[in-house]
């Protein structure tokens, strides 16, 4: 899946009465529009960058956002925002499944978003990030008189990405170009005729906006301590017995002998569930899950992997990267890799391409080594949020 990135960056700002554009304001040593950029550029889903600036900035434009892996192009924006999203969208390329929109101004978009947005996107033609409110929301009339409460499970705010399969994004542009005005591509989306989804974005997903917004940002990140990424590490091991099932990411791998525990046994998902959780200091899966709870008896890791990650979230981090290690003697999982890959990133919420799963012998020694067991050992790196 081919995966373009659109980042909005058109705009003067007035709003923060700098005397540069809003997005060159310098936020901990770098710009908004290069910490924008430099989001998209290491994801490992994204592909290309279209970049849509005022147009006296497009000449400098790449010493602006420094060095990028990623294809990158400059074009010089509209009027208004959905004209400087028509004219990149004008530049992305027919070989691109899905298009993503983000404005500049949020710097400090994760990799998880972004990825909840891909899927999002592939998987319905349209999603947008977006988190719940907390406050009672009121809608008010003429004279400052409350007309209604609204419910507040069914607000949500936008923030961005938006996500969208390119026919889709193209009917949205089409539309805007016909005349019709919207706050944001989804919303053109939605006028097309398209349902569009949410996926969850991130409360430290700010979009600034004023001087006092750009104030908080810049002390945000001068917590450095806070932000500082930690590691964890797993390790598991289990028996291997007739008449059991060996799953290993929530794939069965054909096998004459499976893992014996009081869950499934998948030891890749026990390891990495170690591994997060030390990374935040949250104990260890016998904490969370023990084999003397029956709700625990013959469970789906998968399932108390999803659950750590979520405790891993609202512990406040954000899950960088697993790399997992399976000792087995056999068979060999090299054929299966990339399902197991794809079984923890699901559950961790994070891009296949940052969980690395691989396969090792212990070469006839130990218990392992005789055939006898599996082991798994896991290294997580999680990042604290702003």
């Amino acid at each position: 899946m081919r995966v373009t990135a659109i980042i909005a960056a058109g705009g003067a700002g007035r709003r923060l009465g700098a005397a540069v554009p809003k997005q060159l304001l310098d936020v901990a040593g770098q710009s908004m529009l290069a910490r924008s950029v430099r989001a998209f550029d290491t994801h490992p889903e994204v592909h290309d960058i279209i970049v849509a600036l005022p147009a006296e900035l497009v000449d400098d434009a790449r010493s602006r956002v420094g060095e990028v892996k990623s294809g990158i192009v400059f074009v010089a924006g509209g009027t208004t925002r959905q004209d400087s999203v028509a004219r990149a969208f004008d530049r992305v390329s027919h070989a691109t499944d899905v298009v993503l929109v983000h404005d500049a101004a949020r710097p400090f978009v994760t990799p998880g978003v972004i990825s909840r947005a891909i899927a999002g996107a592939a998987a319905h033609g349209a999603a947008i990030a977006a988190i719940p409110v907390t406050d009672t929301v009121k809608r008010v009339a003429a004279g400052e008189v409350i007309a209604e409460t609204l419910p507040r499970e069914a607000i949500f705010l936008a923030q961005t990405p938006q996500a969208f399969t390119r026919r889709v994004l193209g009917d949205a542009v089409a539309l805007g170009r016909a005349g019709v005005d919207a706050t944001d591509e989804a919303g053109l989306a939605e006028q097309a005729g398209h349902p569009v989804r949410i996926v969850a974005g991130d409360a430290d997903n700010v979009k600034i906006t004023t001087t006092a917004d750009l104030e908080a940002a810049r002390a945000r990140e001068s917590a450095d301590s806070h932000r500082a990424s930690r590691a964890g590490i797993g390790y598991d091991l289990h028996r291997l017995v007739p008449d059991r099932a060996l799953v290993l990411g929530g794939v069965t791998i054909p096998s004459e002998l499976g893992a014996l525990g009081h869950s499934d046994a998948d030891a890749a998902c026990h390891a990495a569930t170690d591994a997060i959780l030390g990374a935040a200091s949250l104990g260890d899966i016998g904490r969370h899950f023990p084999d003397s709870d029956p709700q625990w008896k013959g469970a789906s890791s998968i399932m108390m992997l999803e659950r750590a990650a979520a405790l891993v979230a609202e512990a406040g981090f954000d899950i960088v990267n697993v790399d997992v290690v399976v000792i087995l003697e056999r068979p060999r999982i090299a054929k299966f890799v990339d399902q197991i890959r794809a079984g923890l990133a699901g559950a961790l919420g994070i891009a296949p391409a940052l969980v690395s799963v691989k396969g090792k012998s212990n070469e006839g020694v130990d218990a392992v080594g005789r055939g006898e067991a599996i082991a798994a050992q896991a290294v997580a790196l999680v990042r604290g949020r702003r």
